[in-house]
């Protein structure tokens, strides 16, 4: 089955350039697209959408507040949001993942990286571009904001657990954790699971943000 996509950004032009690469790729298709925030949230449930592309600054409803409606909707538990920053100059990231985001991705990318993003994410295997992504969370995550107290925190880990908690909040996806601890993907994939059932995580990227707020990857670690 072919990855249902809603498209959400103010932008008609941006819209229209991701709808015609997503089209392109055999394996996804656009089932929808919003223009404000509050229509994505509208669109996510009326076209039963698989994974929303979500731009931050939107009219009506911003990127953020419609992930939260999105996160928090027990009809659409299996939607995945993948929030588009500016990077650098967009610190709304973190309040993005915290919202229940499951990646990111800067908007000056290149296509087949959009299109490799939105598989990545639909799988829920590894939070997007690794190196920036933990440079920004690290950046901003201390922040007194504790909206992701409902989640876990890793003193319940065993000590294996925890060291693959910490390379998946230093980006590395199953396969590079394996041949980091000299496990096999498998492995690796279901150490992942079993730290996301114990910490009450939806994703990979809420695991993110728990092993920066409890102190288990510090910023100047990555």
């Amino acid at each position: 089955m072919p990855i249902r996509v809603l498209l959400a950004d103010d932008q008609t032009l941006v819209r229209a350039s991701f709808a015609m690469l997503v089209a392109s790729a055999g394996d996804m298709e656009v089932v929808a697209e919003a223009g404000t925030g509050r229509q994505a949230v509208d669109l996510a449930r009326s076209a039963r959408a698989d994974l929303v592309v979500m731009d931050i600054r939107m009219p009506d409803l911003d990127g953020i507040e419609a992930t939260r409606l999105i996160a928090a909707d027990e009809d659409l538990a299996g939607v995945k949001v993948l929030v588009l920053t500016t990077y650098d100059t967009d610190e709304h990231i973190v309040d993005a993942l915290r919202a229940g985001a499951s990646g990111f991705l800067v908007k000056d990318i290149r296509p087949a990286e959009l299109l490799d993003a939105i598989r990545t994410v639909a799988t829920g295997d590894s939070l997007l571009s690794p190196g920036p992504t933990s440079r920004l969370i690290a950046r901003f995550l201390r922040a007194p904001d504790t909206a992701m107290s409902a989640v876990g925190g890793p003193d319940g880990l065993s000590e294996r657990e925890r060291q693959v908690l910490t390379l998946v909040a230093r980006g590395f996806n199953n396969t590079e954790i394996a041949e980091a601890l000299g496990l096999s993907p498998l492995t690796a994939k279901t150490h992942v699971s079993r730290i996301m059932g114990k910490l009450g995580a939806r994703d990979r990227a809420q695991l993110v943000i728990v092993a920066y707020e409890s102190g288990l990857v510090t910023p100047g670690a990555v």
